[in-house]
């Protein structure tokens, strides 16, 4: 295995306000990790830096081994598949689709003037097919729901075959069905050896897919644990970084989490 991601001691401070303190975190290419913590943990920070979208206050970070802040991060940010609910504010809402999916290719968030050739397009109607979108492909993506953009996002951020997919929240918002379709997808799409390696933030463990290997758990900006799953996820450390007493169940690869009674 290679490392695709190195945090040392990476902190980030905003108007005095301590968002990441001193996290020591790694990810290699075979591994598949889920980041777990409350509101205000440092979770969408801590992807903003794995995407080379942020410079840390502190620390140092190593992407794809390139260190942050000494190489080209044009050229290191094509090679990161990244999908968040900001990336679908910016999709124009009249885009297709296959538009939408196709202008990963140039890093872009809607049709110009780029050229694709029909190996781009032929690229995105499969990888359109393999999530389940293809008889979405001539709509307009401010018409589909919720969990169809959070889906076509997805698809874009694989288009370019990334050699590391950053998720944040792609579950939010969706409805039971909505979400148990995109974690079958998503837990497919983890279990593939030829998948690169993958980190999802969330707030819910019902949201870890089959297929995931390993947890981060942020509370306060600071980890409070992390290793694999059977190590880390422990209903003692989610009852340390929600600050509440759970209990934690798993069944046949799924979790489950309730406040104690």
């Amino acid at each position: 295995m290679s490392s695709v991601l190195k945090l040392s001691g990476v902190s980030v401070v905003r108007s005095g306000n301590t968002i990441l303190d001193s996290v020591d975190w790694s990810v290699d290419s075979e591994q598949r990790w889920v980041i777990l913590g409350p509101n205000g943990a440092g979770k969408t920070t801590l992807l903003q830096i794995a995407s080379a979208s942020m410079h840390p206050t502190k620390g140092s970070a190593e992407i794809l081994d390139v260190p942050l802040g000494s190489g080209d991060v044009f050229e290191l940010r094509p090679r990161i598949g990244y999908a968040s609910s900001a990336l679908s504010r910016k999709v124009p809402r009249t885009e297709t689709v296959l538009d939408v999916v196709l202008t990963a290719a140039y890093a872009v968030t809607g049709r110009w003037n780029e050229e694709y050739e029909e190996i781009d397009t032929r690229r995105a109607r499969r990888v359109l097919a393999e999530w389940k979108l293809e008889h979405l492909a001539d709509r307009h993506f401010g018409t589909l729901s919720d969990g169809e953009q959070k889906r076509v996002l997805i698809a874009r951020s694989v288009m370019t075959d990334p050699e590391v997919l950053l998720l944040d929240e792609p579950a939010a918002s969706l409805d039971l069905g909505g979400r148990e379709e995109l974690l079958q997808l998503l837990g497919g799409y983890a279990s593939d050896p030829r998948s690169p390696a993958i980190v999802m933030v969330t707030h819910h463990v019902e949201e870890i897919p089959r297929g995931f290997t390993h947890v981060l758990l942020l509370g306060d900006g600071g980890v409070v644990a992390s290793g694999s799953l059977e190590e880390a996820l422990t209903a003692e450390r989610l009852s340390e970084t929600f600050g509440i007493d759970i209990d934690l169940t798993e069944n046949d690869g799924r979790y489950t989490a309730r406040a104690r009674q």
